[in-house]
């Protein structure tokens, strides 16, 4: 989540020189051809059906609307508010866990939940008041790749164990590509010369290899190990990461009313993830 924070920064730099859809078609072939010389023979063999539905609908959600939404919202929002949207992913994931794969939620888990709907609201209240640079279209679509990152975390809970790591990174990336290609091959040519800027190059091959490939290995690593209301409290990484990186690199300045969300964030962060204290029985 820490790496997935990071390409918020990497991303909203590659969505002002590149349309959304070539930036995310380029990540995907070229994450495909780097797993190609690391594929064994039955890594190629097509999934069970059920599994292949769940792969193409986590490259839909995770690879095609999460990246799509965000980078689309970065653009009419700055990295650090759009940090602050993104904080509210533990919350839908633990609502998701509970409404659609029937995981039991605290009375702390759901008091989490509240507070990181506050931050939102706060979020909200300086959109209002022109508190920040961005406009509620871009938050607003920031907060549709949080709906469809949950999606992802939800389907790859669903999915865990049923394929390898290796099988189910590379079809997911296989299947990102071929949704990508009717959006991103007719505006190919005419943004190519842009990556003939070597800076700009670089960081598409680092925003491809992390994003694409790190992430999906750690991540379906983990949720092999873990519920997924659990795995989404590791999503707030995502967040701090990306507010951090807009602060130190991109200059954005933190207003009172952003950094208030940001509070409300991480008490339902501390709420969700505090252990619980263990009743120790007298004898």
């Amino acid at each position: 989540m820490m790496l997935v924070g990071a390409n918020v920064v990497a991303g909203k730099v590659l969505a002002q020189s590149l349309p959304v859809p070539v930036i995310l078609f380029l990540r995907c072939v070229l994450a495909t051809l780097i797993m190609l010389p690391f594929m064994s023979r039955a890594a190629f063999r097509l999934p069970r059906r059920r599994v292949m539905v769940n792969l193409l609908l986590q490259a839909a959600m995770g690879t095609v609307c999460y990246n799509s939404a965000l980078l689309a919202g970065l653009r009419r929002t700055g990295a650090l508010e759009g940090g602050l949207v993104l904080s509210s992913i533990p919350a839908v994931v633990a609502v998701g866990a509970a409404a659609i794969l029937g995981e039991r939620l605290s009375g702390r888990r759901w008091l989490a939940v509240l507070l990181a709907a506050g931050g939102m609201s706060a979020l909200t209240i300086a959109r209002v008041g022109d508190a920040a640079g961005g406009t509620l279209i871009g938050d607003g679509l920031v907060f549709l790749a949080v709906c469809s990152e949950t999606a992802w975390i939800l389907l790859t809970r669903v999915n865990a164990g049923r394929l390898g790591i290796l099988a189910a990174t590379f079809w997911t990336q296989v299947f990102g590509t071929l949704l990508l290609a009717p959006f991103a091959l007719p505006h190919m040519a005419a943004h190519l010369g842009a990556l003939s800027s070597v800076p700009l190059a670089t960081l598409l091959v680092y925003h491809s290899v992390t994003a694409s490939l790190f992430c999906n290995f750690l991540w379906f690593a983990g949720m092999r190990r873990v519920p997924a209301n659990l795995g989404g409290v590791f999503t707030v990484l995502l967040p701090a990461t990306a507010a951090a990186l807009a602060v130190l690199l991109l200059g954005e300045q933190v207003t009172t009313t952003l950094a208030a969300g940001f509070v409300l964030m991480l008490g339902s962060i501390l709420l969700a993830t505090w252990p619980r204290r263990r009743v120790v029985p007298v004898r």
